[in-house]
């Protein structure tokens, strides 16, 4: 029997520079699973091709994953909205959990960290896309627990939109708290883009990169989840 279908669905953005990191991460799961699982890519927003018009050209199983950093709107309502509208047209179709929150992205933004230069006495601010749904900012929030007990130092969560406190806010706070200390800005974003821009611009004394980058290969960590997501639901 041939293995279901691993559609891939990432948000989407308008940046060409955001899409190539994103199509590292979708290649490297195809090589991975060479000749053993089918692999094919999807939007929820802005990019095409949307997830209605991936299923209609696919035949058999296909499974669904995320390729979102916390379980929100996109997963609960979109994404669950048009699975269940394609089961009732006949199709088979299973959703994947979200790729967060899980150690090992928390091992992939203490090695940004690190790459960035943290030090001994900084602060960290875990800026993440927002959402309007609870269970997202409950996500976020719990990765930021984690990666101060991966770290050891102190981190806050901030929210790009969508969401509070707003990342600047959160950077503003953390200089207040910690007077003199240099605060460091951990991007909990899949991808450059719009997103990360306001990230940079939040007034943070440094940065990190998102998760994927568009002149990298795609963390093992990643691939590792968006596999190991994809095995589970099957």
């Amino acid at each position: 029997m041939a293995a279901p279908t691993l559609l891939a669905i990432s948000h989407g953005t308008s940046s060409p520079v955001g899409a190539t990191a994103v199509a590292t991460l979708v290649d490297a799961v195809a090589a991975r699973l060479e000749d053993e699982v089918p692999v094919r890519a999807g939007f929820v927003d802005v990019q095409e091709p949307d997830v209605p018009t991936c299923l209609d050209g696919l035949r058999g199983r296909t499974v669904i994953v995320p390729l979102l950093l916390s379980a929100g709107f996109h997963v609960h309502v979109d994404l669950r909205r048009e699975i269940d509208d394609a089961v009732g047209s006949g199709a088979d179709v299973a959703l994947a959990g979200a790729l967060g929150p899980d150690g090992r992205l928390v091992d992939l933004l203490a090695r940004r960290l690190a790459g960035a230069g943290l030090a001994t006495g900084d602060v960290v601010v875990l800026a993440a896309a927002g959402s309007s749904d609870a269970r997202a900012v409950a996500d976020c929030e719990r990765t930021g627990a984690l990666l101060a007990e991966r770290t050891g130092h102190p981190v806050s969560v901030g929210f790009i939109a969508n969401a509070t406190p707003r990342v600047p806010d959160v950077v503003a706070r953390a200089r207040t708290e910690h007077p003199g200390a240099r605060v460091v800005i951990a991007s909990y974003l899949l991808a450059p883009g719009y997103f990360q821009t306001l990230a940079e611009r939040a007034g943070a004394d440094v940065t990190t990169g998102p998760l994927l980058l568009a002149d990298a290969e795609a963390p093992r960590e990643l691939v590792d989840i968006v596999i190991e997501r994809y095995r589970v639901t099957v």
